[in-house]
Order: C-alpha cells, then sequence, then structure tokens
C-alpha cells in the first residue's frame, strides 16, 4: 500500500455511522470540507500561540502546513495527525527573549535558535525509538499513564477559553451558545453535516452572535471591515535563527513535553481507530522534530501534533491521512494570504472560546477512552493513586522550578506520571 492510494469509501458508510481509517478517504469534495473543518480547528491555537509569544502569524500558518505534509511523508502517510504551534514553548520563549507581550518580538531570532535546537534533539530521540522499538516505552507508560496524560492535555488547556475568551457576562452566555450549537449539530443531524459539526456550530454561533450583538447592542459588534482591508496575496515575514547557549539551554527541555504530547496523540489514536500505530512512533517523533527544525529556522513556531484536531476526528470518526494533505495545502495558501487571516480573526472570541471547550473536552474524554478500552483496573491503588494524583497537577499547572528552568502543567504531569507508576509499581 503505497502513501497517496487510500481505499474510497462512499457517504453511505457515514450514514451508517461507520468509522474511515487513516488509509481510506470519502470522494474528494468531502474530503476537503473535512480538510477545512481541521484547518479550523487548529487555526485559533496556531495563531494564538505566536501572538503570545510575538511571532509572524501567517509563516505559523504556512510552516503548520508544511510541516504536517512532512509528517505525513516520514510517517508513510499512515498516522492521522496535523501539526500546528506548540504552546509548550510558550513559556520558555518569553523567559529566552524578555518579551513583553504586545506586537513583535524584537528578540525572536534567539528564540527560534533554541527552538531548533529543541527540535534536533527531537529527531534524534526518534531515531533511538525507531531503531530500538518502543517496547521501553511501553513499560515506562502503560493505559492508566498514558490515559491520565491524554486526558491532561486537555485539561490543563481548559482555563484558556474560560478565564481568557470571554471577558464579560455577554461573552459567557455566547460561550454557552456555541458549545450548545455544536452539541445539538452533533447529536441531531446525520452524515456530513454531523461530521462538520465544529464547522457548522461555529457558523450558527457567529450568526446568532450578530443578532444579539450587532443588532441589539448586547456586546462588541462582529466587526468585517479588516477583511475588506487585507490582502488577498502577501508574504509573511521570514526571520532566520540566531544559536544562543543560554537560549537553547532554556528550550531544549521542551523536548520531553513534545515526545509526551505525540506518544499520548498517538495512543490516543490508535485507541480510536482500533489500528496499531506504535511502530510508527519513531517515525512521528522524526516527523514532528524536522517539522520544527525547518519551522523555527524561517521564523515559525515549534510544532506538534494537535490535539484538537484528534478532538474533531473523535467526533467525526473520519481517521482518513488525506484529510490532513488537504488541511496541510490550504494551510499552506492560506499563508501567502492576509485576508484569510483576517476572516479567522472577525470570528467572535467567545465563539472561538464556545468550541474551545468542545474541543478541549473531546480530548479529556480521549483519554477516558484509553482507560475504559484497555480495562484500567481502579481497584488497585496504584492505578487510582497515579491516575489521581496526574489529573490534579495537570489541570491545576503544578510547577517545578530547576534553576532557571520551570516544568509547568503538562510536563509535570507527564513526569509525574511515569516516575510515581514507576515508584509505585514496584511493590508487585
Amino acid at each position: 500500500m503505497g502513501m497517496f492510494d487510500w481505499t474510497e469509501k462512499n457517504a453511505a458508510v457515514l450514514q451508517q455511522g461507520g468509522v474511515i481509517g487513516p488509509d481510506e478517504r470519502l470522494p474528494w469534495p468531502q474530503t476537503a470540507a473535512m480538510g477545512v473543518q481541521h484547518v479550523i480547528a487548529m487555526f485559533g491555537a496556531t495563531v494564538l500561540a505566536p501572538i503570545l509569544m510575538g511571532f509572524d502569524t501567517n509563516i505559523a500558518i504556512l510552516m503548520s502546513g508544511i510541516g504536517t505534509l512532512i509528517f505525513f511523508a516520514i510517517t508513510n502517510g499512515k498516522v492521522p495527525s496535523y501539526l500546528g504551534s506548540s504552546f509548550a514553548f510558550i513559556g520558555v520563549v518569553i523567559a529566552a527573549t524578555g518579551f513583553a507581550g504586545k506586537g513583535p518580538n524584537a528578540n525572536i531570532a534567539v528564540a527560534l535558535g533554541g527552538i531548533v535546537a529543541c527540535g534536533a534533539v527531537y529527531i534524534l530521540i526518534g531515531a533511538i525509538v525507531h531503531a530500538i522499538g518502543t517496547g521501553w516505552i511501553e513499560r515506562v507508560m502503560p493505559p492508566v499513564v498514558t490515559g491520565a496524560v491524554v486526558a491532561v492535555i486537555g485539561l490543563n488547556l481548559a482555563s484558556v477559553p474560560i478565564k481568557n475568551m470571554a471577558s464579560s457576562n455577554f461573552d459567557s452566555w455566547m460561550q454557552a451558545v456555541t458549545f450548545v450549537s455544536v452539541g445539538l449539530v452533533a447529536v441531531f443531524t446525520r452524515g456530513m453535516v454531523q461530521r462538520l459539526l465544529i464547522l457548522i456550530g461555529l457558523v450558527l454561533a457567529s450568526l446568532i452572535y450578530a443578532v444579539f450583538a450587532n443588532g441589539m447592542g448586547l456586546g462588541k459588534p462582529l466587526d468585517l471591515s479588516g477583511i475588506g482591508n487585507a490582502a488577498w496575496v502577501g508574504l509573511p515575514h521570514f526571520t532566520a535563527p540566531v544559536f544562543s547557549a543560554n537560549a537553547m539551554l532554556l528550550i531544549v527541555p521542551v523536548v520531553i513535553i513534545l515526545v509526551a504530547e505525540n506518544l499520548g496523540h498517538l495512543k490516543a489514536v490508535t485507541a480510536m481507530t482500533g489500528k496499531d500505530l506504535d511502530p510508527y512512533l519513531g517515525r512521528a517523533f522524526m516527523g514532528d522534530g524536522i517539522a520544527t527544525v525547518l519551522s523555527a529556522g524561517v521564523g515559525g513556531t515549534g510544532v506538534t501534533t494537535y490535539a484538537e484536531n484528534i478532538g474533531v476526528m473523535a467526533a467525526t470518526k473520519i481517521y482518513s491521512t488525506a484529510v490532513f494533505v488537504t488541511a496541510a495545502l490550504i494551510a499552506i495558501v492560506l499563508g501567502f494570504s492576509p485576508k484569510f487571516g483576517a476572516v479567522i480573526q472577525a470570528i467572535p472570541l467567545p465563539v472561538m472560546g464556545g468550541v474551545s471547550i468542545v474541543v478541549f473536552g473531546l480530548i479529556t474524554i480521549a483519554g477516558a477512552r484509553i482507560w475504559v478500552s484497555n480495562q484500567v483496573d481502579f481497584s488497585q491503588n496504584k492505578n487510582l493513586i497515579v491516575a489521581a494524583i496526574t489529573l490534579i497537577i495537570g489541570t491545576g499547572d503544578f510547577t517545578l522550578k530547576f534553576g532557571d528552568f520551570a516544568l509547568g502543567g503538562i510536563g509535570t504531569a507527564t513526569f509525574g506520571a511515569i516516575l510515581l507508576y514507576a515508584l509505585l509499581n514496584r511493590k508487585t
């Protein structure tokens, strides 16, 4: 089976609620529609991360598309994943550059050097895993651990939409309208409409938002003026990396979080599709590492396999890698279009927040599914304690400092789960 020979499944499979596997695809028009939905799923976070670090958003979008194609090629088209901006880098990049939080980052080059170095270490880890297999990872990260880590990736992000994407009571109500809209589409529609639940829910909620905000003046009006003013085609602002030992030492340890995320995501997709993706783990690490090196090499963010898109796969049951190729191609085109960036920026923040609540929740539940499908026995205290502590320290963003290096949230939860399991598993 080659990289590009997907078995075509007709739309009837969807009507019966069937699953489309990684090596299958829907007819191209539906595949393209799903691709658009995946672009929307990754867009908020892929654009938010560079904004928080003072990087160029169009480069981030462009390199997420190129990175996804590289990942697809290196994993032989077998692992359905989208590569978007990683949030794991935000804290260390701000520490390395002294970025104040608004506008372009004056010291971006030093941060880019650190991210390139981190990607290089990631490629090395991937090569080792590819050479000696994943047995050691299996022993270190059994289902109780991976399930908890996947759940934490969703839970750790929970406060982002709830605290940062709603500035008023009206906004909070609009988030509720948005997640209820997505829920209604998810349950009461069929076929392709149901599979496009995030996209349709988002459009529906934006229209309702416009009625209340623009029509009745209850909130900040939906503003489309930026779309008219933006150019159709434009080059992003490329920047070359500068290598400084200090910044590299600060940023390289992020590799551990990337490994944990990628592993957790692969486990989640394996649990959902029933296809064993473990043999591709080394390739997945290398693909992600190469994409990160290339992205930071021109001024983009470090990239990681995206939980948002795994949430979309969980909701749609479409795991076709063809969808990610179309999403990547769309992202590359959009990277050269300031106008598209303006369309996304026009989506009201509370609506994006409502969609984020659903997507982060779906990731969390994917972690619980790993426990259920592997029949994790919670009558054993070691499993109970590992899961309990991991979920709380990950959600509460428990942070430990080692000199200048801070490990927070997802990082402490991942290591905590691995080390705690190793410690408590001694008693056999």
